[in-house]
């Protein structure tokens, strides 16, 4: 896998969800301590979620407290309730096109501004017979690396 255009730098987010997000502020904001960096609301996405960060600077990771808007409809952002994980990558544009090549089965949208701010494209958690490679029952999101995390990732990867 050599010929791979891109890098895995590390974990960007994690999103969790819950019928309502309430539980989900109480254990991840006020009694673990992460700090509260946004919000996003999405009827596309049928969601309401907090973003919250553990860490800082260039290694945070992203904590996205999610409910839906409508229980009913469609993304179930609260089932299952580890609903995906983001990985940041180097180069989101060579990433998606090797990762089809490969066989990869992306969600619909392509890629897009995410909740952040950052272009992103999710794995879809099952293969199909067009894209038999999914991301074995997990929703998987790649998400592009501002220069600043390249750098302090990359800088890291030498003094390591």
């Amino acid at each position: 896998m050599s010929d791979r255009p891109f890098r895995v730098l590390g974990v960007q987010q994690i999103a969790v969800g819950a019928a309502k997000k309430d539980g989900l502020r109480r254990l991840w904001i006020d009694l673990l301590g992460l700090t509260q960096r946004g919000t996003f609301r999405s009827e596309r996405e049928n969601v309401d979620e907090d973003i919250a960060a553990a860490g800082s600077g260039p290694f945070a990771v992203e904590v996205d407290l999610m409910q839906p808007l409508d229980p009913e409809a469609r993304p179930r952002v609260h089932d299952p309730a580890l609903n995906h994980v983001g990985l940041w990558v180097d180069d989101l544009a060579a990433a998606v096109a090797w990762l089809g090549q490969a066989g990869v089965r992306f969600t619909p949208g392509g890629i897009r501004k995410g909740a952040a701010g950052f272009d992103v494209c999710f794995i879809h958690p099952k293969g199909s017979d067009d894209a038999p490679v999914g991301g074995e029952g997990v929703l998987i999101e790649l998400v592009q690396a501002p220069p600043d995390v390249i750098e302090a990732h990359g800088r890291a990867a030498r003094e390591g």
